[in-house]
């Protein structure tokens, strides 16, 4: 009979490796990629542009413009578009991000050859109506508006103006007079350069053996667009340590805290060490600063610490909202955990713990295709090899407490972080 009181044993994670995609390089200059996958009759198509931030000539142009895509074509209104995505049961979403553009189609397979032309017509004939290009404004400028009343939303804001520079595509907080400026013309133009087929990565995933082909003929030819190199997010200022920054909210009774440092790029040699430090800090939720900041101190619901990479730059984040009067204190707190991890060896149990939570999500998130080609995009965004998951599993089994100290003492000084304090106060 089971006995439920004992725990199942832990098995140690086999090696993984992610399947191979196919890739196909097109006459247009599009690359293909494609992991098949028949378990389901489903597919995923995404189309990714270099048309991110970091692509922008002119302040919102990049978001506008990704936006525009489904607000009609020269031969679909809006109210089109979406009806017959609707009518067939699917997903179709265009967003810009820091460093590229996506547009994505989930559909059943079936469902696919029917699709495919509205797609190709999003992509490559939006009609920028400058009516519909202003009411997106308008509801732009609002939402952000509405936003901006929330701390946590001021403290990211500032952290990354801080962290990246104001004036660069990682800092840039959302200018609603700069917004407003872009014209049609402006966004059409961008939209020429940056969505041309030439900049296109092709990445279709699923059931979907008997459509590759089809898919491949209609990305082969089309808006060429122009071979737009990565602009470097560079002007990051000289960090100047000191006191949190301030960013007062009047009538506040929360306080965000957001606090960090620039960090090794996932290509680093030790990135897959620094990910199991920063687990142990804040990255689930059984880490150190849940234990000390939620459970002990009971000054949050929660509290994380996660490493953001862009192909530009990657940072290092923690990040809670706690009331306003125990931010200081919140404060001196994760300092304090920070100067332990440089101060003592992680006990083996808690760094036993950490190691099995972190690989068994990751086993966890490769359980679709989906999640399976996520993972492959980061290999070919951030420039990783191929062997890059074997190795992440490989060392983060390997690594030991002193090795961890080492690095914590390297990068985890609380003098090296920027921090954001977002709340009640002057």
């Amino acid at each position: 009979m089971l006995d439920r009181t004992l725990a199942p044993p832990v098995q140690p994670l086999a090696r993984v490796a992610l399947p191979p995609a196919a890739v196909q390089a097109l006459p247009s200059g599009a690359r293909l990629h494609v992991l098949a996958n028949d378990a389901q009759p489903v597919v995923r198509l995404q189309a990714v542009f270099r048309a991110g931030k970091l692509a922008e000539p002119k302040p919102g142009l990049a978001s506008l413009t990704a936006r525009m895509l489904l607000e009609g074509t020269t031969t679909r209104t809006a109210r089109q578009i979406a009806d017959e995505v609707a009518f067939y049961g699917a997903s179709l979403e265009c967003d810009a991000g820091f460093d590229r553009s996506t547009l994505t189609l989930y559909c059943l397979t079936r469902h696919l050859p029917a699709l495919l032309p509205l797609v190709m017509d999003v992509i490559q004939n939006p009609a920028f109506s400058a009516d519909e290009l202003q009411q997106l404004k308008t509801r732009t400028i609002q939402n952000v508006r509405v936003e901006r009343q929330k701390t946590s939303f001021l403290a990211s804001e500032r952290f990354n103006e801080l962290l990246f520079g104001a004036e660069t595509p990682y800092g840039r907080a959302f200018d609603a007079d700069a917004y407003q400026a872009v014209t049609a013309d402006e966004a059409r133009a961008f939209h020429h350069a940056a969505y041309g087929l030439a900049n296109a990565e092709i990445f279709l995933c699923g059931d979907v053996a008997a459509e590759q082909a089809l898919v491949a003929d209609a990305f082969s030819t089309g808006l060429a667009g122009v071979a737009l190199a990565a602009r470097a997010a560079a002007g990051q200022p000289d960090f100047a340590p000191g006191a949190p920054s301030r960013v007062p909210v009047a009538g506040s009774l929360q306080a965000s805290i957001r606090m960090g440092r620039l960090w090794p790029s996932p290509t680093h040699p030790d990135t897959h060490r620094l990910k199991l430090l920063v687990n142990v800090l804040g990255g689930y939720f059984g880490s150190r600063l849940m234990r000390n900041i939620r459970e002990d101190k009971g000054l949050t619901y929660g509290i994380y610490a996660s490493v953001a990479p862009r192909e530009q730059g990657t940072s290092l984040v923690i990040g809670t909202d706690v009331k306003g009067e125990s931010a200081d204190f919140a404060v001196s707190e994760i300092e304090m955990e920070l100067r332990r991890l440089q101060e003592e060896l992680i006990p083996a149990e808690e760094l036993e713990t950490v190691k099995s939570y972190i690989l068994g999500k990751f086993a966890n998130e490769l359980s679709t295709v989906f999640e399976q080609c996520d993972k492959y995009k980061n290999l070919v965004f951030l420039g990783l090899p191929a062997d890059y998951y074997t190795e992440f599993v490989q060392q983060t089994e390997s690594t030991d407490a002193a090795t961890l100290q080492a690095l914590a003492q390297e990068y985890l000084s609380p003098v090296a972080m920027q921090t954001v304090v977002a709340g009640p106060g002057k």
